[in-house]
């Protein structure tokens, strides 16, 4: 296998996990949930750390996970408790996590071998070296491959097994109650599996892309259809279209391959937001004015 497709490859997977996610965070109102997750987890990352002294792949996503879910409470907390704004839950809660974090890194600098820049930005670039190598010495391939693999893998299970449940808490979340479902353990386990998705996507892409895979290709395709099923379905069309583009910008203009995938993603969405055929700005304008001259 090339390089060019590892790398495309673990775009692709982690842009189709954070995509089927965001379509809910989108439609929930949560778009902004999924940047306080990536960015509040450091301090689980740095703990799992300290606790284990290992940089293992699963005890990085258990300790950001547990955090992640801690932040989702906060989040909850201060806005139903505290009488305070969604958007002004999420900006106290995830920039006092994160703060937390960064002091932990630079109080733990000699003792911890991670770097706030790294978890940040990331370096999909790396894919092809990264390499998992067994006890035997066998190598077999890019880790970042299996891992994302995993977590995608994971995250159509869960779907595919709660899509009424996640479907109900959603669009009718008073009717889900009324039938027996529990919004809030779905709510959850959405969270839940924001955390795993996010925290599992850092290593290769970084936090900023993650974001940017978990608003923007849903986004697009909210502006594309209104039914969930194939929103999901351009979901991962547009975050695979994303990563391929996104790769070959990068090569022509030798520039950050992360960087080039969220500018492709911002671009697509532009695309929709103008020439949309239901939600275009530029096919509404041109709608009323042939209206207005009939």
């Amino acid at each position: 296998m090339s390089n060019d497709l590892q790398i495309i490859l673990a775009g692709s997977f982690v842009a189709t996990a954070c995509g089927l996610l965001g379509c809910y965070l989108i439609l929930r109102k949560m778009a902004m949930v999924g940047d306080a997750i990536s960015h509040a987890v450091l301090p689980g990352i740095v703990l799992a750390f300290l606790f284990t002294g290992s940089r293992d792949s699963v005890t990085m996503v258990i300790g950001a996970g547990i955090i992640g879910v801690l932040t989702t409470f906060l989040i909850e907390f201060f806005h139903k408790k505290g009488k305070l704004q969604t958007d002004a839950s999420i900006g106290v809660t995830f920039t006092w996590l994160f703060a937390i974090g960064v002091i932990l890194i630079s109080v733990f600098a000699g003792k911890v071998d991670l770097d706030q820049d790294c978890v940040l930005y990331g370096e999909i670039a790396y894919v092809p070296i990264d390499l998992w190598i067994t006890d035997a010495g066998t190598v077999m391939g890019p880790r970042v491959l299996y891992i994302s693999g995993t977590v995608l893998l994971i995250i159509l299970v869960f779907i595919a097994t709660g899509y009424k449940e996640l479907f109900l808490t959603t669009f009718d979340p008073a009717y889900a109650t009324a039938v027996g479902i529990s919004t809030v353990l779905w709510h959850y386990l959405l969270m839940g599996a924001v955390s795993i998705t996010t925290v599992a996507s850092f290593e290769s892409v970084g936090a900023i892309l993650v974001v940017a895979l978990l608003i923007a290709p849903p986004a697009t395709a909210y502006l594309l259809t209104e039914d969930l099923f194939k929103m999901m379905v351009l979901t991962t069309i547009i975050g695979v279209l994303v990563s391929v583009s996104g790769y070959y910008l990068a090569v022509a203009t030798d520039g950050s391959i992360a960087g080039a995938m969220a500018t492709m993603a911002g671009l697509f969405f532009g695309l929709a937001f103008l020439f949309s055929p239901t939600e275009g700005y530029l096919v509404k304008k041109f709608r009323k004015e042939k209206a207005v001259m009939h």
